[in-house]
């Protein structure tokens, strides 16, 4: 076993990297009535890329696509999760796969579901007929046909110990995707190498002496990252964050534990 221990500022960049690719336009984020003219002739969509462009535009026919709305109903995202990818070191999405989004909103909170579906079957005529499926809510989103268990059954990468910190984060990442108010959670941790200082903690358990992000790797061709958090707004606490992945895919099982919180 070998143990790779990286820089905090190293994984925060690699963060805010997946971040920014993950940036929902607002007509989808914080949707909102649009007007449409009703001569204008407007072209199906008939890619995500296409969908892209139509709300980049501002432009949404009920009648082609199902409108982003606050109304509770799920819809069919434009944003590609699997973009920021590719300009990340030893992990990239599958060339015959496709990560596709779907979001659901109301006033005040939203959430969203990331699927891997076959490009072969990522048409938006094909993504959106899955919206039409009765008995969706908040606990059944809608999900296409031949999508994956886990949308990083779709990643494949070099085992390099920088691509187990990536897709821990963009594991974290895609699972928050579209996430809005009270149901936002990885949105308010702040990677932390060290124990903050500016906090009384109640310790759960030891204080670690180092918290510095690490990855070890098996000679079976497991591997183990190891990192922490703090979650800065209220519950504040400390979080430990250990993810385990086997030898043949980049899914991890993932342990969240909470070691401390803030004394008042």
């Amino acid at each position: 076993m070998s143990i790779h221990k990286l820089t905090l500022s190293g994984v925060q960049k690699i963060r805010e990297h997946l971040q920014q690719s993950l940036v929902l336009p607002d007509l989808e984020n914080r949707p909102r009535r649009i007007d449409i003219d009703p001569d204008e002739d407007i072209p199906e969509p008939d890619s995500l890329d296409a969908l892209g462009d139509l709300f980049r535009a501002a432009t949404v026919p009920e009648e082609v696509l199902s409108a982003p709305n606050t109304n509770g109903r799920w819809f069919l995202s434009s944003v590609n999760p699997g973009a920021g990818l590719n300009r990340v070191p030893g992990l990239n999405l599958k060339p015959d796969y496709r990560l596709v989004p779907y979001l659901l909103r109301t006033i005040d909170r939203g959430i969203g579901q990331v699927w891997a579906v076959p490009e072969s079957e990522s048409s938006t005529a094909e993504l959106e007929t899955v919206l039409e499926q009765a008995g969706l809510t908040r606990q059944n989103p809608p999900r296409p046909a031949h999508a994956l268990e886990h949308p990083l059954l779709a990643v494949e990468g070099d085992r390099s110990p920088t691509s187990y910190v990536i897709a821990s984060i963009f594991c974290r990442e895609l699972k928050e995707f579209g996430a809005l108010g009270e149901d936002s959670n990885w949105l308010h941790h702040r990677l932390v190498a060290a124990i903050p200082p500016q906090v009384k903690w109640n310790w759960k358990v030891e204080p670690p002496k180092d918290l510095a992000p690490k990855v070890k790797v098996f000679e079976d061709g497991r591997a183990a990252v190891d990192f922490y958090s703090c979650r800065v707004t209220p519950p504040i606490s400390l979080v430990r964050h250990l993810d385990q992945y086997p030898a043949e895919h980049y899914t991890p099982q993932s342990v969240d534990r909470v070691i401390a919180t803030a004394i008042r």
